[in-house]
């Protein structure tokens, strides 16, 4: 079995909460929450007409993310993990770690003409642990590490006694099983999707932070999630948090798709100001080329160019590959009110640095530093020369995909 870039990591940030590791996931479980829209526009849709892709379609963008190797995790639901992770082995030979969601929140159910994401979430869950990792009701000693070993957990408070005091019991159930069978789970925490009481929405964060900390502090090593992942509320809370806990690994939701930019300048802010992980569903599902974005959101994250420089370096790839964006260079440029819930509640807003020039595809080459051994050195390139390598990269990927 090759070793998983997520145990080396949090290995990494256990030992140095200062280090400049970061874990990625593609959150490729929305099956779980949409339904038949889950897989995300089908790149064949005609105007006005609502296809959506396959569900192998769907798996097929998961084989291809998993075998580029540009995220740490890829989040399923349980049924698709029966399939890739114990049937066809797909991460035997991926530093990738498979995990599955282990609950559905009532939050999450998104059907067509449905109200549940408005009404107070309740706790829910489908599968089982067993299913996930082992694909049926009752694993053995000898299968229960054939399936994801890693469960998405996810919890909302509403600031109601009753609702908060189920959730808290559901998910302390849910530990006690985890910790039986050697099952490591993160954690979601969402914002409030339905208040009984109102919050001062300046306070939002800290209701939050105070409540996950709050819990947390009830539960021993043993049962600990292994990294969070919350709604980014803005540099002040999640400094707060990374601050008064630097065990904790704090990651964020990536929410609704927005523009490219939204991606890659909350992964920038947030680890900026101590988040360590970032999990992007719709944001890589409704990308043009999802290796492209994958690409440059790891290039953003690993401090290879900034957020702006890799808007500008994915378009100049969708052009190379005459593949037409769905936003300008310059709408896409634009920072929006991304929705942080899958139900399209609280959202955050981040001030936009300086504009950079637009990236112009047709500029001149430059010749691109190397180290010793041959290989480009990317830290003495210039931003241009860095976009120019990253392009060439990713039309490599392409030729191969």
């Amino acid at each position: 079995m090759v070793p998983k870039s997520l145990d080396v990591k949090l290995a990494r940030i256990k030992a140095d909460p200062n280090c400049r590791e970061f874990i990625l996931a593609d959150a490729k479980d929305a099956d779980m929450a949409f339904g038949i829209a889950a897989p995300g526009k089908s790149p064949e849709m005609h105007a006005h007409e609502g296809r959506f892709r396959s569900l192998d379609e769907y798996r097929e963008c998961i084989r291809q993310v998993v075998q580029q190797g540009l995220v740490d995790i890829m989040l399923m639901s349980t049924h698709t993990n029966s399939i890739l992770t114990v049937r066809e082995r797909l991460f035997d030979r991926s530093h990738v770690t498979p995990a599955a969601r282990a609950n559905d929140t009532t939050d999450i159910h998104i059907a067509r003409g449905g109200v549940y994401p408005t009404q107070p979430s309740t706790p829910f869950q489908t599968t089982t642990i067993d299913h996930i990792q082992c694909g049926h009701v009752e694993c053995t000693e000898s299968d229960r590490d054939a399936g994801a070993n890693l469960g998405l957990y996810s919890v909302t408070f509403n600031n109601d006694v009753e609702l908060d005091r189920r959730t808290l019991e559901t998910y302390k159930a849910f530990r006690i099983e985890a910790e039986r069978k050697g099952f490591r789970h993160f954690l979601e925490v969402f914002d409030p999707n339905a208040l009984r009481r109102p919050v001062d929405p300046s306070k939002l964060g800290g209701f939050v932070n105070d409540m996950v900390t709050r819990m947390l502090a009830g539960v021993p090593e043993a049962g600990r999630p292994v990294f969070l992942k919350m709604v980014y509320h803005g540099p002040k809370f999640t400094e707060e948090l990374a601050h008064y806990d630097p065990a904790l690994v704090i990651g964020v939701l990536g929410g609704s798709a927005g523009t490219t930019y939204d991606a890659f300048k909350l992964a920038a802010e947030a680890q900026k100001h101590g988040a360590r992980a970032a999990l992007f569903g719709r944001k890589i599902n409704n990308a043009e080329h999802q290796l492209a974005f994958v690409e440059m959101l790891r290039r953003t994250v690993d401090g290879e160019v900034t957020p702006e420089e890799a808007v500008h370096a994915y378009h100049g790839v969708l052009q190379a590959m005459n593949i037409k964006p769905l936003r300008s260079l310059d709408d896409d440029m634009k920072l929006t009110d991304a929705a942080m819930s899958y139900g399209g509640g609280a959202s955050v807003s981040m001030r936009s640095g300086p504009r950079k020039t637009p990236y112009n595809a047709a500029s001149r080459t430059l010749a691109a530093p190397a180290s010793g051994d041959g290989r480009p050195n990317l830290g003495a390139m210039t931003s241009e020369q860095r976009l120019k390598y990253h392009q060439r990269r990713l039309r490599g990927i392409e030729s191969r995909s």
